[in-house]
């Protein structure tokens, strides 16, 4: 019972092979999450910093399509 038997092994190592063989298939899964997350980073940051502008373009308080154009006409 303490001691893994052979099947155990085999099943061990084809799992090691099958995540490190190859060309890397764990290390590119890795990279391409990393990609990922970063891309949706990005995608946050310019909602933010753009919103940030129009804030900073019109006021602190967001307005709406009605005050838009009373600011205009006046």
């Amino acid at each position: 019972m303490g001691s893994m038997s052979w099947i155990h092994w085999v099943i061990v190592i084809a799992v090691v092979a099958l995540l490190f063989g190859g060309r890397g298939k764990l290390s590119g899964i890795m990279g391409d999450a990393a990609k990922g997350i970063k891309a949706f980073k990005d995608g946050l940051k310019d909602d933010v910093s753009s919103e940030v502008a129009d804030n900073k373009a019109t006021g602190a308080l967001p307005r709406t399509k009605a005050e838009e154009e009373d600011l205009r006409k006046s």
